[in-house]
């Protein structure tokens, strides 16, 4: 049993020297422009979907840590939610 797929056209517009980025890459990858823009969107779509709430506040944790030049070592993300209710 084989399972249809139906495939959409959609319209982009990119920067010159992106497309032409685009258009060397698939050349490279002897594929379409359209058939590697629809791969990369998919394996994104996959690694946003994998990403879990948890992993996804640590992330944002880390990078507010960096931005206001933090240091979190020894912290436990549990007591910063506590310290948040309070």
């Amino acid at each position: 049993m084989s399972t249809i797929i139906r495939l959409r056209n959609v319209t982009v517009t990119l920067e010159e020297d992106v497309a032409r980025w685009a258009r060397v890459e698939a050349a490279r990858l002897d594929t379409s422009v359209s058939r590697l823009l629809g791969e990369l969107l998919k394996e994104r779509m996959g690694k946003v979907a994998r990403k879990t709430p948890a992993a996804d506040a640590a992330g944002r944790l880390a990078t507010f840590g960096k931005r206001h030049r933090l240091s979190l070592r020894g912290l436990k993300i549990k007591d910063l939610i506590n310290e948040g209710r309070r």
